[in-house]
């Protein structure tokens, strides 16, 4: 059964659920994010997980960098929740999992537990829409398409373009606003974006901008 079968509405999912909270680290409904767990707190989030309602929600400390000076960083206001969609176990004991988006959350409050992990309880009223395919953004392809190619190769870094340009709008859009090596703010920009059409149009102004200051730091350099 696919997510949406199992989770026709919001009132199907679960009103709270641990999190993980990660920097840099977003989740978005019909992408899959691959993680490699390895903390012991976390380790017994996904054992929980796989023995309820196999769902973590992705959220971001509200402060960049936060989790690693904290075991209890103040949490960003909205997350996302995903169904643990893949898992296997490592030799070294780590778990390799796969997070599916379903619908992203605003954090009610958090929950007083006795777990290693943190739970919060979710409210998914703003996100409702989330549980069904968005609407085909005004999207220019061509211009995200270039833009992305700039931004790649200021960075050295490479994407198989052959998937890029088979994926559907909604999740070329979703999955590079996921996987690009954008800032944490930048990254909760992306996810709080209330229509995916407003996703589009800000992340064509992330890789522009990011070309930009490229190319002003390509000025500054003097002449050898």
């Amino acid at each position: 059964m696919g997510t949406r079968g199992r989770y026709p509405d919001i009132d199907a999912l679960p009103s709270s659920a641990p999190v993980f909270p990660l920097t840099g680290a977003v989740l978005l409904p019909r992408v899959r994010l691959p993680l490699n767990i390895f903390e012991p707190r976390y380790l017994a989030m996904v054992d929980a997980a796989l023995a309820g309602d196999r769902v973590i929600g992705m959220i971001q400390p509200a402060t960049a960098g936060a989790e690693g000076e904290s075991m209890s960083p103040d949490l960003a206001r909205v997350g996302c929740l995903g169904r643990l969609s893949a898992f296997s176990e490592t030799e070294d004991g780590r778990y390799l999992i796969t997070l599916t988006g379903l619908c992203r959350f605003s954090v009610g409050a958090e929950l007083e537990v006795d777990t290693p992990f943190r739970q919060v309880r979710m409210e998914y009223g703003h996100y409702s829409g989330d549980l069904k395919p968005a609407p085909e953004p005004d999207l220019d392809r061509r211009r995200l398409l270039g833009a992305l190619e700039a931004y790649l190769q200021n960075r050295e870094l490479e994407v198989d373009w052959d998937s890029l340009e088979g994926a559907g709008s909604e999740g070329l859009v979703n999955t590079l606003a996921m996987m690009l090596p954008l800032g944490a703010r930048e990254k909760q920009g992306l996810l709080l974006a209330e229509t995916l059409n407003q996703r589009a149009q800000l992340l064509v102004t992330l890789l522009e901008m990011d070309r930009s200051r490229g190319s002003e730091d390509d000025s500054d350099t003097p002449l050898q």
